[in-house]
Parts: C-alpha cells; structure tokens; sequence
C-alpha cells in the first residue's frame, strides 16, 4: 500500500525538477541574450505606449496576440539585422531603426493626441497646409506623449551601452531571421480567424478585413501594432499597385446609376428660384458656440431660418474641412473602405456639381477664403468642380499682423467684398477662417482679438507699453474666435443690404467640422455630453427672410447639395449623390459615419448592433446595415473607377460609332 505513495511522490519530484530545469534553460536563455533583449526594449515600448495612448478606441485590447507577435517579428527583424553585421555598420542600422521609429512614434501620438486618429501616411501630400499647425500641435499635445518619448530616448542612450560586440559578419544567422520572419508575418493574420466575404465593405466586425482593407487607421492600429502599421500604411499609400477597374464594380454602379429617379417635388420644391445663393462654410463653429450672447447675428438666421437642429459633419481622412467642401460640392465623401484624401480627386470627373448645375442656369459662380488657392489645391478643385474663380485673400493683398486671419476682412476689403456681387444672378461660397486653432492669447487670432478688444475698451490707436493683455482660457478664446466669425456675417448683411440684394438672397450655413482641435477635452465633454461619432453634431440652417421651420430628422452634409437644388428648382437627378433632399416628404433622415456605424435619430447603431437608443427590429437593422454598407460602396466605387468619366468616355464612342 505504501509503494504507491513513494512512486507518487517521486513522480511529483521529477515533475519539480523537470519545471526546474525548464526555468533554469529559460533564465539561461535570457542571460546568454541580454544584450539583445536589452536593446530590443525601446522598440518594444514604442508599439506599447502608442497602443495604450489609443486606450479610447475600444477595440481589439493591446494584449491580444496578433499585434504582438507583429510587433515581435519587426522587433526581430531589426535587431537581428543590425547584429548580423560587425561593428559601426550594425551600430549605424540601429540607429537608423530608431531614429525612423522614434519619429514615427513622435508623429503618431502627437497627431492622436490632437485628433484622436493615428497618423496617415496621406498627410505627407499635405504637408504645406499643415505646416502652419505643427508648432500649435506640438505645443497642445498631451504631456504623456513627452514624458513617454523623454523615457525612451533616455533608456535608448543607457541600453546602447549594452549593444553586443560582433566580430564578424553572420550572413547565415541574417538568412534564419529573414526566413523566421516571413513565415512568421504570412501566418500571422491567421490569428485574426477567417475574412468575411459578405462583409468586404462592411468591416465593423471582422479584424481579418480591417487588415486587409486598412481603411480605419485607429483599429488598423489596434490590430496591427506600431510597426505593421506604419509600414503597411507606408506601402498602402506610395507603393501598393492601384487594381484596375472590374466588371463586377462596373456593374454594380451602373445598377445604381441607371435605376429610376426617386426625385419627388414637395412644397419646398423652386422655393429659392432665381435669388441669389451665398454658402456660408463656417470653419470649426461648434453648435454650443451659436449663442444669443455670443453669436447674435448667426443666432438670429438660424432661428428665423430653417434650422436643420439634428445636423452631423463628417470627420474622416485628413483635411477634414476640404472633406466638408467636396462633399457639399460634389455629393460624395472621403472614401471609407480605402485611405484617400478628397482633394486628390482633382483630375476626377464631376459633371453635377453644384456650381456647373447652377452656372448652367445663368449663375455666376465664385468662392472667397482667406488662404491661397494652392492650400488644399483649392485652385484645381473648384476650377475642376466648375467655379468661375477662386479668391485668395493673401493671393491678392499684403497684411501685417495677420490682420487677414480676421474673418471681417472678407468684407472690410472692400475690392475683396465686391467680387462677391455680380450684376447677374451670382453663387458665392464663403469659406471662414477666424475659429481655427490656436486657442490661446499667446498668439494667433485670439491674441489679435484681444488687443482689438482693449484698443476699442481704452478708445485709443495703441495700447500703453505698460498695458497687460487679459488671458483668457482655450474655452474663452474659441467663442471669441466664433464672435468674430459672427461679426463677418453681420457685415456681409450689411453689405447685402446696401447694395438692396438682400430680399432677393438666400444663404445656406454650415459648419466644417466639430472643434475636435481643442487641446482641453474637458470642453468638449462638457458641451458635446458623447464620445461616439456623435459628437460631430454640428449646425446646418437655410435663411432667406421668410421661410421657418425647424427640421429634427437627422441629416449630414451628404443632404447638403439636394437640398439646395431642390429649393432652387434645380432639375437634377436624385442617383447622382450619395445624399438626398432633407426637405421631401419622403425623407428617412440617418448619417453613417466612417466606421460604418449610423444613426436615424431612435437609434445610434455600431458594429451592426444598436448601441444606444430604442429598440429597432431585427430585419430593419439588417436592412439598414446592408443599406449603408451599400451607399459606401457606390460612394467608394464611384471615386475610385470615375465612374462618370468612363460614362462620358463611352456615351462618346457610342456617338462616333452612330455618326459614322
């Protein structure tokens, strides 16, 4: 009875020693390769910091194993490659590694703390218009990011000292590493489970499509790590082989193109026929910054208007304000399912834009902004979208002390403002500029408007030397940054009324984007009370003196365009645009967002599942899911292939072929 026992009992001791020896092997390990495990520490932080920086994207946590054993291979990959080669030649590929990583590190959480979007490789194209942000982006990042980037360039300096010491070049140990890590990265999306076929556009769900898409660099992110991440969004953008158009695409759009027109006419319908149109886009003016206090003017229009009260802007790609022109423009987004900037849709076909519609009705046809006409290549956009002109403000007059930042400029300029007035039936549209960033009386508008404010408060030409500036907080400078844009639209009336056109004038005004460039988020959620695509609420409303309504069904800058058309009595063919009339009778009111997740008003919907709102039925939900996903494709599609290109291109051969 007892020999059990002992057997038990030696059974138990080998089972120790065995754990023992395995502990001791992997102690062994670690020791015969600390150099290497040291060294490989910064780039193995820099993946971890900037994952957990990203900790608001509630989506595939930074222990999941795809995009660690990502980060493992690249991390082997380097370090591997480095110390394959003897002295300064292996030292000198480290220290490239780092510096570009180091970089990219830099460049990402600065662009996220400011954004809350990882950096897009995209941007690159539009590093001229950024330039002028990089100091106030750096200034307002999120002091984590710094003290991160201080540890791990002070831990790089110390481990450096620990770089092994190779005597000679190891060709064969290079040729393993190589072989372990193309293995290892063709395997590793396997991790992620099998693609779902039916959802190709639809990628909500599935991290397998993520992946192979890349078309949401926040969860491409999550998914992929630090290094997978920069180096397939690197190859996305500049190296990867544009596909070629296929039938299957072909012949979805032109279903969707040649289905019936579900136009309709209502009691809206010519309501603006013949006035003139101004198109008001609002830089950065935030719904809870249109206040009777604050805003009287755009208060007054919007509430003697038709306010659309449950409006949304879209924020997606870079260039978020350039995105709200091209689509208000043209009727289409940014694509979703790719990585794209709008403005690179220069050379792209757009027979129904709004200004061709309009200038074929006799209109003539102009936009103003402060900027050039080579920042976001707005001279090759509306010259391509049909614009008679582009006016520049700081193209075509000089200003000291940036006085041409004061959006009362475009008015007080008076051979500026004068363009804007056609003896014809004119369009213009009016991009402003005062409330964008910095938000501070350091410097930049706020600062400019702060010392207006005293030399008005003292009556005087200029300020005592000894006089000090209040400061007002980033909360105190945006809304007056919004006043000021407020007191350019209190001009333009008054400019409209001078000249007797404003009874025969409509203006349409919406806002670019949220004030998603506020450095203190606290505002945001003490104003904006979400943290989901909602929170680009932003205002939208149509004045023309006599009509008013409040409109509470939802609508994006998608509806923009219809709308106008149809107030005009614009003939126009409703499958044109992705967006529909806001106005007709027969309008479901929703946006969806670049996610894929969208929302009606009952109902916000993320991931293909109600997260917030009253309960929908099941088939409805389906249905609208497959809906939207739909409209992103023809959306997508219809940019990527210029669909109306190749209709022109063959409505011609057909012509030729008939002359002939």
């Amino acid at each position: 009875m007892k020999k059990p026992q002992r057997s038990g009992v030696k059974e138990k001791k080998k089972n120790i020693k065995e754990k023992y020896n395995i502990f001791k092997k992997i102690i062994a390990f670690f020791i015969r390769n600390k150099s290497i495990i040291l060294i490989s520490i910064p780039f193995i932080l820099m993946d971890l910091f900037t994952r957990i920086l990203g900790y608001k994207i509630n989506f595939y946590g930074i222990y999941r194993l795809a995009p660690n054993l990502f980060t493992l291979l690249w991390v082997t990959l380097i370090i591997g490659l480095s110390t394959s080669f003897k002295g300064k030649i292996g030292k000198s590929i480290y220290v490239v590694f780092f510096i570009l990583s180091f970089a990219l590190f830099t460049v990402n959480n600065v662009y996220y703390s400011m954004t809350d979007t990882f950096f897009d490789f995209s941007l690159v194209l539009l590093a001229g218009e950024g330039s002028g942000y990089f100091m106030d982006a750096i200034i307002n990042c999120n002091i984590w990011v710094y003290i991160l980037m201080l540890l791990i360039l002070s831990l790089t300096i110390y481990l450096f000292k620990f770089y092994p010491k190779v005597e000679k070049n190891r060709y064969k140990k290079l040729v393993v590493i190589l072989v372990i890590f193309l293995v290892g990265h063709t395997l590793t999306p396997l991790v992620y489970g099998k693609s779902d076929k039916e959802l190709t556009w639809s990628t909500w769900r599935n991290p397998r499509n993520i992946y192979i898409s890349f078309n949401d660099n926040n969860k491409s992110m999550r998914i992929s790590g630090f290094y997978e991440y920069n180096v397939r969004n690197f190859y996305i953008t500049f190296l990867k082989p544009k596909k070629t158009t296929s039938e299957e695409e072909m012949s979805f759009l032109d279903g969707i193109y040649n289905m019936e027109d579900e136009k309709t006419t209502d009691r809206y319908t010519g309501l603006l026929k013949d006035k003139n149109l101004i198109i008001l886009q609002l830089e950065g003016v935030d719904s809870w910054m249109l206040t009777k206090e604050n805003t009287p003017t755009l208060y007054k229009l919007m509430n003697k208007g038709i306010n659309f009260k449950n409006h949304y802007s879209y924020y997606n790609g870079g260039g978020s304000t350039f995105n709200s022109e091209f689509a208000v423009n043209t009727g289409f987004i940014t694509p979703l399912s790719y990585t794209q900037n709008a403005y690179s849709f220069s050379k792209n076909t757009f027979p129904y834009t709004l200004s061709k519609l309009f200038k074929n009705l006799g209109y003539s046809v102009n936009a103003f902004h402060m900027n050039t006409s080579e920042f976001y290549s707005r001279g090759v956009n509306y010259k391509n979208w049909g614009y008679d002109n582009y006016y520049g403000l700081v193209d075509m007059y000089e200003y000291k002390n940036k006085e041409y930042e004061l959006d009362r400029e475009l008015i007080l300029n008076e051979d500026f403002s004068n363009r804007m007035f056609s003896e014809k039936k004119f369009v213009d549209y009016i991009i402003t500029y005062s409330s964008h960033l910095p938000f501070s009386t350091e410097k930049g508008v706020c600062k400019r408007l702060v010392e207006l404010d005293a030399l008005e408060s003292l009556n005087v030409d200029k300020l005592p030397k000894d006089y000090k500036l209040p400061t007002l907080t980033e909360e105190e400078c945006a809304l007056r940054q919004a006043k000021e844009t407020d007191y350019m639209v209190e001009l333009l009336l008054n400019k409209l009324e001078e000249k007797n056109l404003m009874s025969n004038t409509a203006i349409v005004v919406f806002t670019d984007h949220y004030l998603y460039t506020l450095s203190d988020q606290t505002i945001l959620d003490k104003y904006k009370e979400t943290s989901n695509n909602l929170i680009n609420h932003t205002p939208f409303f149509i004045y023309d003196g006599k009509s008013k309504k409040t409109v509470t069904d939802v609508t994006s800058q998608l509806n923009i365009l219809p709308t106008i058309l149809n107030l005009y009595g614009v003939d126009y063919n409703s499958n044109n645009y992705i967006g529909t009339n806001a106005l007709s009778k027969n309008y479901n009111g929703y946006v969806f967002f670049s996610d894929y997740s969208w929302y009606n008003g009952k109902v916000y919907v993320e991931g293909g599942e109600v997260t917030n709102g009253k309960w929908i039925n099941i088939t409805d939900l389906e249905n609208m899911n497959h809906y939207i996903s739909e409209l992103i494709k023809k959306n997508d599609l219809t940019l990527k292939t210029d669909y109306f290109k190749k209709v022109a291109q063959k409505e011609s051969t057909l012509e030729e072929k008939n002359d002939n």
